[in-house]
């Protein structure tokens, strides 16, 4: 390949030569190939969305539906979710950016219900005397009890505690992705798609169905 043997021109003047040659080191290197991502087709979704059980199928309607990135998902909070205007609120996502996208109507009812069901776990959380949520710090020296409110718990909590490597302080935190991507991997086998399906996958398929 190209680089191969600019490697070796590189080492004949160094190593044989005692010659330096430091342009040739930052400008004449071949590009890397980027390979291009999975993208599954309308069916598929559909295949692989219908294995899935749970709150990690709810997820991936999410990422799918909203076109989100896993870390955007998992992050969601409770108030991020605007049923009244049709949308959900991405905060601080790539780029340190917030920004809004749809949310579909099919999507309204399952998290509806999903959330009514983790409301029950924030008032035990509240009720057991747990430390609330992680909220970035110059909210939480402004408004010392945004943690414990609500409107800020995750749409996806864990259904454990654990320790916020930041503070060394015992909470709730969000899923983590790690037992989500497992779970869709997992369905992809299921439903027999043999392409490369990963969190990322619903988040391309979305942009390419837009199209």
């Amino acid at each position: 390949t190209q680089n191969q043997a600019l490697s070796a021109l590189l080492f004949a003047y160094r190593h044989i030569l005692n010659t330096d040659i430091e342009d040739l080191n930052t400008t004449v290197r071949a590009p890397r190939r980027k390979s291009l991502p999975s993208v599954l087709s309308k069916s598929e979704v559909m295949s692989l969305l219908n294995t899935m059980k749970g709150t990690y199928k709810l997820i991936a309607q999410v990422s799918y539906g909203c076109g989100l990135r896993i870390s955007e998902t998992l992050n969601l909070r409770v108030k991020d979710i605007e049923f009244d205007r049709g949308i959900v609120m991405i905060r601080n996502s790539k780029g340190g950016k917030d920004r809004q996208t749809v949310l579909p109507d099919t999507l309204c009812d399952p998290l509806r219900e999903h959330i009514k069901q983790i409301r029950a776990v924030h008032d035990q959380d509240r009720a057991n005397g747990t430390p609330g949520v992680y909220v970035p710090n110059a909210l939480e020296r402004k408004y010392p009890n945004i943690a414990n409110e609500w409107g800020w718990f995750w749409v996806f909590p864990s259904h454990k505690l654990s320790t916020d490597p930041r503070t060394g302080i015992v909470r709730r935190h969000f899923k983590y992705p790690s037992g989500y991507q497992r779970s869709i991997k997992l369905a992809a086998q299921a439903a027999g798609i043999t392409k490369r399906v990963t969190s990322h996958t619903l988040r391309h398929s979305f942009a390419t169905h837009l199209l």
